[in-house]
């Protein structure tokens, strides 16, 4: 497991719609082993590693954005107004930093900031805050400073949440796991089956604006052509104080999807999954979202593509921070290796009710 690389992948800004940093890292990634590259036109982004021809097409998904901020409108005395580019909860934002990207691709510090507690109204100091009057402080002092900054209506705005190794070694923290784990583990499927040849022909690569929609999945799935589509994600842990009914917990495997808001797993996908982990030792658990990923709209194109999401949990996704554990990350690496090299013609069928 590349961690070096991993690290660089979350540090990287990718709004929706925005990924091109995201991509031109992958590409540098792929191009290194000679990978044959396509782009749809959307920007998502897929190395292909040929097998044989009558073995399946697999194709195994990450999401290069991440939820972010857009810039709408500039206050006369220098503050930026914005709106949310995928699911943010408000409780989350207030006086965290944040960078304001440019057009040019440079980065302007911020704050996100409100009216003060002191300055509200008694009987509403102890509300949350409406994401809507919030506004993000750049140190302007008017709006002729943020313009001489470069930063227009438009901009993109990441939140900053640096890499970093937890004490003892076992887990991280780091913002844009989701899912920049996802891109991560496309590439080092890449290298595996680049050095292995592999039977089957593997896809591997990352889609855009997953997080406003899964829009991405749809063009690279009708590009690629898949017999069978993986999205690898991460999803909310279930193992944090107060959470008692929660799916998920770090530190104790993959996590297979049974279900969704918009995909419900073939019970033949799911046999296969569960005898791939327990043939290879493979720790494991089950859950069930009411979110989606990839995989809700990759499974809906062309004539059907049988699909299914898995990756690992991590705690405070879609924040400035999330929490995961190194074994995950690994388990997982190991879990997406397996499939590949046990998906054959055989096993497809069986996964289709043939």
């Amino acid at each position: 497991m590349d961690w070096k690389r991993f690290e660089k992948l979350t540090q990287l800004p990718g709004a929706p719609g925005v990924e091109g940093a995201v991509r031109s890292f992958m590409k540098k990634e792929m191009i290194k082993n000679s990978i044959t590259m396509k782009q749809d036109g959307l920007g998502g982004l897929f190395g292909t590693v040929p097998g044989k021809e009558e073995s399946p097409r697999v194709m195994v998904a990450g999401h290069m954005d991440e939820v972010a901020f857009m810039v709408t409108r500039i206050s006369k005395e220098g503050f930026l107004h914005f709106t949310p580019l995928g699911g943010w909860w408000s409780q989350v934002l207030l006086a965290q930093r944040v960078d304001v990207y440019t057009a040019t691709g440079e980065s302007v510090p911020g704050v996100i900031g409100s009216i003060p507690p002191h300055l509200l109204p008694a009987n509403k100091r102890k509300d949350p805050f409406p994401l809507e009057e919030m506004f993000i402080d750049i140190g302007a002092r008017n709006e002729e400073d943020v313009h001489a900054f470069g930063i227009r209506p438009g901009d993109s705005i990441i939140p900053r949440g640096s890499f970093e190794w937890m004490e003892g070694g076992h887990r991280l923290m780091s913002k844009a796991c989701d899912n920049r784990f996802g891109c991560a583990m496309s590439l080092e499927v890449l290298d595996e089956v680049q050095n292995a040849k592999y039977e089957n022909t593997v896809i591997a690569g990352a889609t855009v604006q997953e997080e406003v929609g899964l829009r991405g999945a749809r063009t690279a799935t009708t590009m690629m052509r898949p017999d069978v589509f993986f999205a690898v994600d991460v999803g909310p842990a279930g193992d944090t104080p107060g959470v008692t009914d929660g799916y998920g917990e770090i530190g104790k495997g993959v996590v297979i999807r049974l279900m969704d808001s918009g995909l419900i797993m073939s019970p033949g996908m799911r046999q296969f999954l569960i005898d791939t982990a327990e043939a290879e030792g493979i720790p494991y658990q089950f859950f069930v979202s009411k979110g989606r990923t990839d995989a809700a709209a990759a499974h809906l194109q062309g004539k059907g593509v049988p699909s299914a999401a898995l990756g690992i949990c991590g705690r405070y996704i879609h924040s400035h921070t999330c929490v995961y554990d190194k074994g995950d990350v690994e388990a997982a690496r190991a879990f997406l290796m397996a499939i590949i090299k046990r998906l054959d013609t055989d096993r497809l069928k069986a996964i289709l009710g043939r």
